[in-house]
């Protein structure tokens, strides 16, 4: 799929106008894309549905605030000269201007590859195998497969001569089992995928052999025991799965630069650590950063939606906090460069700034070793269900599954597990971080007032740290 030239003329007269009529600036993004979705709950075709959408947004600098409106389809671009017209009143007062770092202007078309086009009827096969294994194994009452994939092609243009084009396919698939024993009913999910085509779900370990293990995990859970209540910490080695969770809602939203200056508090909150950039938040072990650059994650582009080149931003360096995800106009105020994190579900939103694959950095320690040194703890597997505060400073996150560790051995599961902790705590008490690096899809991220879902990767390696754990029942 590519952008309709027509599209991309009308977006370049909007911005010629804009500027003729007074605005300080203004950029637009010009999209269209193909979504497919589908359920096949128990081997049963529930929906399968493709939708299309295309349309423009603009966004405009004014004096004293930034402006944006969107439409849908346009057809000329006299549907468009009102909406500018009201826009803009040209106030040039200099007491409350918004300023914006200026970056050099590019021209370019960015397609990311795709070895296996994403189509209806392949997914529905693949979902229906998939869910026929699950309902195979013992105790599984219900086996739920979610597939989903978005073709998309985004023109921008602005003021200020830049114009990219950027052309990518994502397929993801969200497994889900559910089994009932004994009286107790428990369920396991996982979501794969990333950015290309069909390949990023028939990857290495078969989408299949996934599907079956989540619905044996689920049927385990159902004998395994529930953990007594208890106030104290204890060590804690956390799986690359649940890091994944956790660098999102403790690392990646408090890194968001309009979060730390309190300017965008919606969904997601603020940040602890404003004003302590250079000072020590965690150990020696942790590093943590944001990289768009990283092949194949849902958070792979090239330029972000103000325009910038991405590359990779460290937020945390042995321990040190090192930096924030910024946008022209914060980082003007932080006096570093933009890191290309602004960005907008779609051409209906405001862009703003949002992780991209915001990661902690691998260890040098063997993961098998980091539990083996562990006398008495829990090992912690899978991300389920996150509870931060508003300065992503207290928090707890549920896990799908967790294990005894005594005398460094794996021993009895445990299901309806919560890990509790606060940030500067945990962070701090952080002594390995293995060496089995791996990214995670994040396929609901929730930012902004009206809401913005987005896509994006988070990852890191097994972490072994301190924390309380608790019972959800």
């Amino acid at each position: 799929m590519t952008i309709d030239e027509h599209m991309q003329d009308i977006a370049e007269k909007t911005v010629r106008y804009a500027m003729d009529i007074g605005a300080q600036y203004c950029d637009i993004r010009a999209e269209e894309y193909e979504t497919g979705m589908i359920k096949v709950d128990n081997g049963q075709t529930e929906y399968a549905d493709i939708s299309t959408d295309h349309g423009i947004g603009i966004r405009v600098l004014d004096g004293q605030s930034w402006k944006f409106v969107s439409l849908t389809a346009p057809r000329t671009f006299e549907q468009i000269k009102h909406r500018i017209n009201s826009m803009i009143k040209n106030d040039r007062s200099s007491e409350k201007r918004v300023h914006i770092k200026d970056v050099k202007p590019t021209k370019l078309i960015v397609t990311y590859p795709v070895l296996e086009k994403p189509d209806i009827k392949s997914m529905i096969a693949l979902a229906t195998e998939c869910s026929d294994a699950m309902l195979d194994v013992q105790d599984i009452t219900k086996s739920i497969i979610m597939p989903r994939y978005v073709v998309k092609s985004k023109y921008f243009t602005n003021s200020n001569g830049t114009q990219i084009q950027q052309d990518y396919t994502d397929v993801v698939m969200h497994i889900n089992a559910t089994a009932r024993s004994l009286g107790v009913t428990q369920s396991v999910d996982i979501t794969e995928g990333g950015r290309g085509g069909m390949e990023m779900i028939r990857k290495s370990d078969t989408i299949q052999d996934i599907s079956i293990d989540t619905a044996h995990k689920a049927s385990q859970l159902t004998r395994a025991k529930t953990v007594k209540a208890d106030t104290t910490s204890t060590t804690v080695v956390l799986n690359p799965d649940f890091v994944a969770l956790l660098v999102h809602e403790i690392l990646g939203h408090p890194s968001e630069a309009d979060r730390v200056m309190g300017k965008e508090m919606a969904w997601a909150g603020g940040a602890w650590w404003k004003g302590m950039i250079g000072q020590r938040i965690g150990s020696e072990e942790l590093n943590v950063f944001d990289d768009p650059t990283i092949e194949k994650s849902l958070g792979w582009y090239d330029f972000d939606d103000e325009g910038v080149k991405t590359g990779k931003t460290t937020l945390v360096q042995d321990g040190i906090l090192a930096g924030h995800m910024q946008s022209k106009e914060t980082s003007r105020v932080f006096g570093v460069e933009s890191t290309g994190n602004m960005r907008a579900a779609s051409y209906r939103h405001m862009p703003l700034i949002r992780m991209a694959c915001t990661c902690i950095g691998p260890g040098t320690h063997n993961p098998n070793e980091m539990i083996k040194d562990v006398k008495d703890g829990y090992l912690i597997s899978n991300m389920k269900v996150p509870s931060i505060d508003m300065r992503r400073y207290n928090w707890s996150i549920s896990c799908q599954y967790a294990h005894k560790i005594k005398d460094g051995q794996i021993t009895d599961m445990y299901r309806d597990v919560i890990v509790v902790g606060n940030a500067p705590d945990f962070f701090k008490s952080i002594d390995a971080c293995g060496d089995d690096f791996m990214i995670r899809p994040i396929t609901n991220c929730g930012k902004g007032d009206p809401m913005q879902s987005m896509f994006m990767g988070n990852g890191g390696p097994t972490v072994r740290g301190t924390a309380t754990i608790r019972s959800t029942t």
